[in-house]
């Protein structure tokens, strides 16, 4: 088993910068698939970056590239999501996940992932 505690959400300015961290405990992997997904009320899940196979690869949705960042600190078990120049449509929950057999194929698919964090807000206003 792998818990997930997110942290770093909160209110910020449009425009404004926000880093979330995803801390990993338990039965981790050394070479773990991580990313964060975000949702709005009543619709499903969407893939915003993942730091894949211990941060070997990063990958981000096209809505999200050139503004936001993941890093991971190993030593930490632990990753990051730097959002910068937020607007209105980052607004969501934001929730981590972390696997350890995914395939390039699938990194951006909620299904396969394994383990879950409790969501964390972040709102963005103008």
């Amino acid at each position: 088993q792998v818990q997930l505690e997110e942290s770093g959400g909160g209110l910020v300015q449009t425009g404004g910068s926000l880093r979330l961290s995803c801390a990993a405990s338990g039965s981790t992997s050394s070479r773990p698939t991580v990313a964060w997904f975000r949702q709005d009320p009543g619709k499903e899940r969407v893939f915003v970056a993942a730091s894949h196979r211990g941060g070997s690869s990063t990958y981000f949705s096209d809505s999200v590239k050139g503004r936001f960042s993941i890093s991971r600190d190993s030593a930490k078990n632990t990753v990051y999501l730097q959002m910068n120049s937020l607007n209105s449509e980052d607004t969501a929950v934001y929730f981590c996940a972390y696997g350890t057999r995914l395939i390039l194929s699938t990194v951006r698919v909620a299904d396969a992932y394994d383990y879950w964090g409790q969501g964390t807000q972040v709102t963005v206003s103008s």
